[in-house]
């Protein structure tokens, strides 16, 4: 192993120095993509020195120390923990779980371990509201890989249903996991998970193609207009705004007023502030600076309320083609 070890070779070895019981016992509690990454991780490990055991078991123990509770409180705690390990979003969807005391039955359950073609092929056939169901309880990186799978005249439809979906009885939800144990091989479990919804549908389609985002979109707007706007304002926000190159932000800071960027960069990321500021002149900087800082308090719903007028003059710029947002397959466009 050259150089200093990545985070899933410590967790590699840590896990190895464990032994296979509580090695097996951490593993559980991880997420399929989590499995997948320490496993490839400790299948190339070829021999651990005592030196590398000990540098992985210090780290362990530093990160442990330095990062608890404070005066937060375990809800706060577990939640900030979640958010650094898997992300804002993930984390919202499990402490949603963890507090309503609801998971996944087995057999959607499953389908995390499958590879999207697996999915799309034990799916394809079903409802569109089962397909809605089963990708709502997906990562949207993976739903989206097994939307893209799906027959056309359907993705539509499916991200249409997931965008509406809210709760969705218990019993329906077992007879769910039952038809994928069915359908794919794998037993189920009781109140109605609030599943689905717009911010849902907003990260499966942001996820997919540029060309299939779009038409998506398109379909989701002849049906309900509102909907379409409510996902695109949650596939893009404006600290999305770091994914466009500095030509970009010049192009669009000559469409906004100096009194809507006071504004928004009050409560924008320090990222983001040094993003826009590095494409002003010098002078504007200052200015938009002292003006920030002349203004004193302001309310949440007035920054939010000119961050989401940037967010529409951006969104207007990237249709017209002046402005990139993102650049990889799977955002905006």
């Amino acid at each position: 192993m050259a150089g200093e070890p990545t985070g899933a070779e410590r967790a590699a070895i840590l896990l190895l120095s464990l032994g296979e019981q509580e090695a097996a016992q951490v593993l559980k509690h991880m997420e399929p993509g989590e499995v997948q990454k320490v496993g490839a991780a400790m299948a190339a490990l070829k021999g651990v020195s005592r030196d590398q055991m000990s540098k992985a078991l210090e780290s362990f123990i530093t990160v442990a120390e330095s990062k608890g509770m404070g005066s937060g409180g375990t809800h706060d705690y577990l939640r900030r923990v979640l958010t650094n390990s898997v992300g804002k979003q993930k984390a919202d969807m499990l402490m949603q779980r963890i507090e309503t005391g609801s998971s996944p039955g087995a057999g959607i359950e499953s389908l995390k371990w499958m590879d999207a073609k697996t999915i799309a092929q034990v799916i394809g056939l079903e409802h569109p509201q089962i397909v809605a169901i089963v990708l709502s309880h997906l990562e949207p990186d993976q739903a989206g890989g097994v939307l893209e799978l799906l027959p056309e005249q359907l993705r539509g439809d499916v991200v249409l249903r997931i965008a509406t979906l809210d709760e969705v009885p218990q019993a329906a939800l077992n007879e769910l996991d039952q038809l994928v144990e069915r359908q794919a091989g794998v037993t189920p479990q009781a109140p109605p998970r609030r599943i689905g919804g717009a911010k849902v549908a907003a990260g499966i389609v942001k996820s997919v193609a540029p060309a299939s985002s779009a038409q998506l979109l398109e379909t989701i707007q002849q049906a309900d207009q509102e909907l379409h706007q409510k996902i695109k304002d949650l596939m893009f926000t404006f600290d999305h705004l770091l994914t466009v190159d500095d030509r970009g932000i010049q192009a669009l800071l000559r469409e906004v007023s100096s009194d809507q960027l006071t504004l928004a960069l009050r409560g924008a990321e320090p990222a983001m502030q040094d993003k826009i500021f590095r494409n002003m002149s010098k002078r504007a900087a200052e200015i938009l600076r002292d003006d920030m800082e002349a203004r004193g308090p302001v309310k949440l719903a007035e920054v939010e309320a000119a961050q989401k007028e940037i967010v529409a003059v951006a969104q207007r710029l990237a249709e017209e083609g002046t402005i990139n947002i993102g650049g990889g397959s799977g955002d905006y466009v």
